[in-house]
């Protein structure tokens, strides 16, 4: 099992990014994914999932601002983060749910 994550960057308040997750290895329609994230000196926190029907559920922080969704011809699961704040600093991975699987992650930053 292989999750690559892209897509990350500087951004100032009020942008947008939007991050891509690469999965292998799995049957990737299958599976629910999620992204998690861990700014520096906090635990790691879940941000949003999505699962193989296409339900999703995130976190009340980043409600309203972040959209999770996948394309499974592309084994991708996919994280637009508009409005952004500094508080959304953190390193993000994605996730396979039930498995112990972790990308290198993807660091975005928010400056004010």
């Amino acid at each position: 099992v292989q999750l690559v994550e892209t897509g990350g960057g500087l951004v100032q308040a009020g942008g947008s990014l939007r991050l891509s997750c690469l999965a292998s290895g799995v049957i990737f329609r299958l599976k629910t994914m999620n992204w998690y994230r861990q700014a520096p000196g906090k635990q790691r926190e879940l941000v949003a999932m999505i699962d193989s029907s296409g339900n999703t559920n995130y976190a009340n922080s980043v409600k309203g601002r972040f959209t999770i969704s996948r394309d499974n011809a592309k084994n991708t699961v996919y994280l637009q983060m508009n409005s952004l704040k500094p508080e959304d600093t953190a390193v993000y991975y994605c996730k396979i749910d039930f498995l112990d699987y972790w990308g290198q992650g993807t660091q975005v930053t928010v400056s004010s």
